[in-house]
């Protein structure tokens, strides 16, 4: 008697772990769904705190006030007013001279009233106000 060895699965077997795959890919997707933008929601968050610690700082540092809201944040590529701010960094005060954009591609809305400053992002609607996924993110309420 000679016997050959099996050398391949058995379509059976085969059947076996695509369903045991398809049950674990079912169990773990829906965890993973929304991760993605909450990742995004979570870095606009870094951004703004980064740029309220980092640009606007600085420049307050060298001009004793931050930029108004008219000046908004492009004051912080190029000086809007040479007499206002003599002490202006001859750099701007980002490394690239460019603003930089949420996670959704958008420039940050900056307001200043009377030295309390807000940064906002329109979310991934990009329009203003929204609910859930698409509604703004302010720095104030960043954790």
């Amino acid at each position: 008697m000679n016997r050959q060895s099996r050398k391949a699965f058995s379509l059976i077997e085969l059947m076996i772990v695509i369903v045991i795959l398809g049950l674990l890919a079912a169990m773990v997707m829906p965890s993973l769904t929304g991760k993605g933008e909450e990742a995004k929601r979570n870095l606009v968050c870094v951004q703004m705190k980064s740029i309220y610690n980092g640009a606007l700082d600085m420049f307050k540092i060298n001009n004793s006030v931050y930029p108004t809201t008219e000046e908004g944040l492009e004051a912080l590529v190029k000086n809007p007013d040479e007499e206002k701010y003599a002490n202006y960094s001859t750099s701007g005060y980002f490394k690239d001279s460019k603003l930089p954009k949420d996670s959704w591609g958008n420039n940050f809305i900056y307001i200043n009233d009377e030295g309390s400053i807000e940064l906002i992002s329109l979310g991934a609607d990009k329009k203003e106000g929204g609910k859930d996924e698409g509604a703004d993110i302010k720095m104030s309420g960043c954790k």
